[in-house]
C-alpha cells in the first residue's frame, strides 16, 4: 500500500537515515512524502541483488521500461512509456551497497524523482525487497502527485513491477550478471587507492 512519511519524524534505519554494520550513518534520499511497495522473493538475496544491478534487463519484465542505456559508471538512461508515449531521462546512483541496499535520483530538473531499494533476507531463506519513491514535478504537476489518488496509482503500478520482477527472477532461477561495487556519494568506490597521476604526458609503447 501507499506510505506517507515525513522528514521531521526521520531517525536511523527509517527513510531520512541509514546505519550501516560499521555504525556510520548515511543520508537517504527520501525526506518526505513518498510512495513504499514490498514483495517477497522465493530467491535469495545475493541472486535477486545481483539480477536487480542489469538494469538493461528491466524491458524483459517490466511493462512500463523500454530500454536502459550506460551512460557513465554511475548514470544510466531509462525510456520508459505506455502505448506509443515515451519518455527518455538519466538516473544517478547515489548510494549502492551489495545485497543490500541501492539509492538513485533523477537528473531531470521538472519533474523529477528519487528513490531506494533494500533488500533483506527472509526467514524462509528469500528475499525481501522494498522500493520506495517521491516524485519532485513542479507546478501544477506538483499538486496532483500529492493527491491520494495519485499515491495509490503510482503504488499499484510500483507494486505491479515488483511483481513482474518475482516472477522473472525465479522463473530464472539464477541471475544472469551482476555488479558487485560500492557507490557512496555518486562515486564508485575502488578496493584499492587510485596512483597519483603524473603531470608528465605518458604515451602508449609497444
Amino acid at each position: 500500500m501507499a506510505h506517507e512519511d515525513d522528514a521531521r519524524q526521520a531517525v536511523p534505519n527509517t527513510p531520512g537515515m541509514r546505519t550501516d554494520g560499521d555504525g556510520v550513518t548515511r543520508r537517504r534520499p527520501l525526506r518526505e512524502r513518498h510512495v513504499e511497495e514490498t514483495v517477497e522473493v522465493a530467491v535469495p538475496v545475493r541472486t535477486v541483488y545481483n539480477q536487480w544491478t542489469q538494469f538493461k534487463t528491466f524491458p524483459r519484465f517490466s511493462t512500463v521500461v523500454h530500454g536502459v542505456e550506460q551512460v557513465r559508471p554511475t548514470v544510466t538512461a531509462w525510456t520508459i512509456g505506455y502505448g506509443p508515449l515515451r519518455h527518455r531521462f538519466a538516473v544517478e546512483i547515489v548510494e549502492q551497497d551489495p545485497d543490500a541496499y541501492l539509492a538513485w535520483r533523477g537528473l531531470e530538473q521538472t519533474p523529477s524523482h528519487q528513490g531506494e531499494v533494500e533488500f533483506r533476507p527472509t526467514e524462509s531463506g528469500g528475499t525481501a525487497i522494498t522500493v520506495r519513491m517521491r516524485l519532485q514535478p513542479q507546478g501544477a504537476a506538483r499538486v496532483l502527485t500529492h493527491s491520494s489518488r495519485a499515491i495509490r496509482l503510482i503504488a499499484r503500478m510500483l507494486h505491479g513491477e515488483l511483481v513482474n520482477f518475482k516472477q522473472f527472477i525465479e522463473g530464472l532461477g539464477q541471475e544472469g550478471g551482476a555488479w558487485r561495487g560500492t557507490i557512496r556519494n555518486g562515486r564508485v568506490q575502488h578496493d584499492r587507492p587510485e596512483p597519483p597521476r603524473s603531470r608528465v604526458a605518458q604515451w602508449p609503447v609497444g
